[in-house]
C-alpha cells in the first residue's frame, strides 16, 4: 500500500452497513481532519481509500466529518463504488446544489444525513437515494406516516449498538443499519451453549496447542467433513497463493504448520455460528484480528502478530458462544497475555484492543488517546486500518 501523506492528516474509523438479512452491504469509513496545521486534500484522500476499495471491490460510504474537506470532495469525480454522506444542513445550502446534482448524474449514490431544518431545494431532493437517521434522532414508531406526510426516501438507521436495536430498526422500516450490534450484555448461564461443530473446532485447537502428531489432528478432521472441506477450500484459495493443488488433509496440515493452523481454526471458530444475527459479530471479529495484527506488524515479531491476531478474533467470542470469558477460556487454550486482555482488561495486548474499539466507534478523541498510549503516529494507525480492511476484503 502506498504511503499517502494524507494519512497523517486524518483519523479513520469504520463500521458496517447491514441489511435486513444481516449481510454487510457496504463499509462506512468515517474521516476526521486530525491536524489544524494541515488541510487534507480530497483527491489524496480518495487515492488512499481507492487502494483499499478499487472500483470492483464493493461499496464504501464516506462519512466526512469536516465541512471544508467534504465541500472539496463534492467537487471531485468519485469512483461509482464510493457513496457520499451529506449532512442535511449542507444539502439544504444552495451553494452545494450543483455539486450534488453532478455527482448524482454521474451515478454516485448519495445519502442525506440527519433531518433538514429547512426544506431542501426542489432539484436536490431526488439526488438522495437514502437518508441516515440516527437512533438519537429517531421519531418513527413503526406506524404509517401521518396524513399529508410523505416518506419517499428509504432510511438507514445509525448508531445501532445492540442486536435488539438492530431488530427494532428493521421493525420500524429501516432498509439497513449502521453500527456495530455487538454490545449486548452477556450473562453466565452455568452451561455451555456451543453447537457441536464449535466443540469439534475447540477440540482441534486444544490438540494443536499441545502440538499433537499430525495423525491425531487428521483423525479429528476426518470426523468433521464440514471442517475438512473448509480447510481444503481455504488452503487452495487464491488468497493462500499456492502453485499446486492440495488434495489431502495430511498435506494441508503439514503445509500450514501448527501456528497457521491455529490461526485458521481461530477464524473458523469465530465464523461457525449458525445464528444469522451473528453475521455482523463475525464480521467485526475477523477485522479486529487483522487490525490488531497490522498494528504490531512493524515490530517484526511473528509470535506477537499471531497472538494479537488471536486476541482480536476471540474478543467477541463471548457474544458468539453466549458465555462470559471467565467460563469460555477454561476450555479454549489461549496465551496468558490474550487471556488477560479478554478476561481482565489488562496486559500488554489490551491497549491494542482499546485502539480497535476506538476505531470502530469512530471517536477521534479515543483514537488519539489510544495512539498516545501505544506511542503510535496517526498515520501508522491509518495505514494499519486500510491494510486490515483490504486483507479482510480478500477473505470475504
Amino acid at each position: 500500500m502506498n504511503a499517502h501523506p494524507v494519512l497523517g492528516q486524518v483519523a479513520l474509523g469504520y463500521s458496517p452497513m447491514i441489511d435486513r438479512h444481516r449481510a454487510v452491504t457496504a463499509v462506512r469509513v468515517t474521516v476526521f481532519p486530525a491536524r489544524q496545521d494541515a488541510t487534507p486534500k480530497a483527491g489524496e484522500l480518495l487515492a488512499a481509500i481507492a487502494d483499499t476499495w478499487p472500483a470492483d471491490a464493493g461499496r464504501v460510504s464516506l462519512n466526512i466529518v469536516g465541512e471544508s474537506l467534504l465541500h472539496d470532495l463534492l467537487q471531485t469525480e468519485l469512483p461509482l463504488n464510493m457513496m457520499v454522506e451529506v449532512p442535511a444542513f449542507m444539502a439544504a445550502d444552495i451553494a452545494h446544489t450543483t455539486a450534488i446534482q453532478t455527482l448524482h448524474q454521474r451515478g454516485n449514490t448519495l445519502l442525506i444525513k440527519g433531518r433538514p431544518l429547512t426544506p431542501l431545494p426542489r432539484e436536490v431532493l431526488p439526488c438522495f437515494a437514502y437518508s441516515i437517521i440516527d437512533l438519537s434522532d429517531e421519531r418513527r414508531d413503526g406506524t404509517p406516516a401521518p396524513g399529508g406526510v410523505s416518506r419517499t426516501i428509504p432510511h438507514v438507521q445509525g448508531e445501532v449498538r445492540t442486536l435488539v436495536q438492530m431488530k427494532e430498526a428493521f421493525d420500524r422500516g429501516a432498509i439497513a443499519v449502521l453500527g456495530w450490534p455487538i454490545e449486548d450484555t452477556i450473562t453466565s448461564s452455568g452451561k455451555a451453549s456451543a453447537q457441536p461443530d464449535l466443540q469439534a473446532i475447540v477440540e482441534l485447537i486444544n490438540r494443536v496447542d499441545r502440538q499433537e502428531p499430525v495423525e491425531r489432528l487428521e483423525a479429528v478432521m476426518k470426523n468433521d467433513p464440514t471442517m475438512a472441506f473448509k480447510l481444503m477450500r481455504y488452503i487452495n484459495s487464491p488468497a493462500f497463493g499456492l502453485s499446486v493443488e492440495i488434495t489431502s488433509f495430511r498435506h494441508a496440515i503439514m503445509l500450514l504448520g501448527y501456528q497457521r493452523l491455529k490461526r485458521w481454526l481461530a477464524l473458523l471458530l469465530a465464523s461457525a455460528s449458525r445464528d444469522v444475527n451473528m453475521k455482523p459479530v463475525i464480521y467485526a471479529a475477523v477485522r479486529r484480528g487483522l487490525l490488531m495484527e497490522e498494528l504490531v506488524r512493524d515490530q517484526g515479531d511473528p509470535e506477537l502478530r499471531g497472538e494479537v491476531f488471536i486476541c482480536g478474533v476471540f474478543s467477541l467470542l463471548d457474544r458468539m458462544m453466549r458465555q462470559p470469558f471467565d467460563d469460555l477460556l477454561r476450555t479454549i487454550p489461549v496465551p496468558e497475555k490474550v487471556r488477560a486482555a479478554l478476561a481482565d482488561d489488562s496486559g500488554p495486548y489490551y491497549p491494542y484492543l482499546e485502539m480497535v474499539r476506538a476505531i470502530e466507534s469512530a471517536s477521534i478523541y479515543d483514537i488519539r488517546t489510544a495512539a498516545d498510549t501505544m506511542l503510535m503516529a496517526v498515520a501508522e494507525v491509518n495505514r494499519a486500518v486500510l491494510r486490515a480492511l483490504a486483507a479482510a476484503r480478500q477473505l470475504d
